[in-house]
């Protein structure tokens, strides 16, 4: 598996996601500036064992687990949490969606209010 130097930033803003919550591929991807949805992804599936990084509140926009091996213990992951799916695997952003990181993080990111606010406009809903 490659390794990309967006992956710390990546980690670290995972970490932000709160336990229930969930949040796309294409959110972390658009608040870190060097990365896409396919190599947030790839972060997510190359998580290294022990620091605490919440791979599974990673899903895709369609609101579902990507299929793939460990599906599964994602959704089972999730549910112990308190995130509910659709019979057709779904959840509800409204219900389970992140709203976002904290100031901190933001303020450290130097990701200007206005600038925030336009991304998260185009998150799913």
């Amino acid at each position: 598996m490659r390794t990309y130097t967006a992956f710390p930033a990546i980690y670290e803003l995972v970490k932000e996601i709160p336990k229930g919550e969930v949040a796309s591929y294409g959110m972390i991807a658009s608040l870190i500036g060097s990365a896409s949805a396919r190599i947030v992804g790839f972060a997510m599936a190359a998580t290294p064992a022990g620091e605490d990084i919440p791979w599974h509140r990673v899903i895709n926009s369609a609101g579902k687990i990507s299929e793939r091996e460990g599906m599964e213990r994602q959704r089972k992951l999730l549910m112990a949490e308190g995130v509910q799916f659709s019979q057709s695997g779904r959840i509800r952003w409204r219900d389970h969606g992140w709203s976002g990181p904290s100031q901190a993080w933001l303020d450290r990111s130097q990701i200007d209010p206005i600038d925030y606010m336009t991304i998260q406009a185009n998150w799913p809903t």
